[in-house]
């Protein structure tokens, strides 16, 4: 039980016991002025009365609040379940998308992968074709080199005149 809900049974059972004990005091005539007429009737038993009807207003109020409160609670939870709903299936749309993206971007790129996959091996066989005919160019480059070089050997141990070059 709320400390609210406590405090408010103490107060309203200490007002009955409060009422019990002084019910002589509540029931004595008095002679009450009601602006236009005077009436003799028991002061303490009219306010009382007024303190129950205040008593039972207020009660209906708070239920009327509450019960109030509880249908735009409800009413809020339902709109935000449609709202969740609705960003749920967004979500789902744009994954899909994505998902799809995804998949065309890879077979894009392995079409795109196979393709550059070919031209470099187009492009090594190229270079390694190149480098071969540099190797053998240089190869023979060297040889003429080794060649004139034993010719000028040659003349020079038989004593001919080098050539020049």
């Amino acid at each position: 039980m709320k400390v609210r809900t406590l405090f408010l049974l103490i107060v309203l059972g200490a007002t009955a016991v409060f009422a019990a004990l002084n019910w002589n005091a509540f029931m004595a005539p008095a002679t009450l002025s009601l602006g236009f007429a005077s009436v003799q009737a028991p002061l303490g038993l009219i306010m009382l009365g007024l303190l129950i009807l205040l008593t039972a207003f207020f009660l209906i109020f708070v239920v009327y609040l509450q019960t109030s409160v509880l249908f735009d609670t409800r009413r809020h939870a339902r709109e935000l379940q449609a709202s969740r709903e609705l960003a749920d299936k967004a979500e789902a749309s744009r994954l899909t998308e994505l998902r799809a993206f995804m998949e065309s971007e890879l077979k894009r790129q392995a079409a795109l992968d196979a393709e550059s996959r070919a031209a470099v091996l187009a492009r090594l066989d190229q270079l390694d074709h190149d480098l071969r005919a540099a190797v053998e160019q240089s190869g023979n480059t060297v040889s003429a080199y080794i060649g004139q070089l034993e010719d000028r050997l040659d003349r020079g141990a038989h004593g001919l005149a080098p050539r020049p070059l």
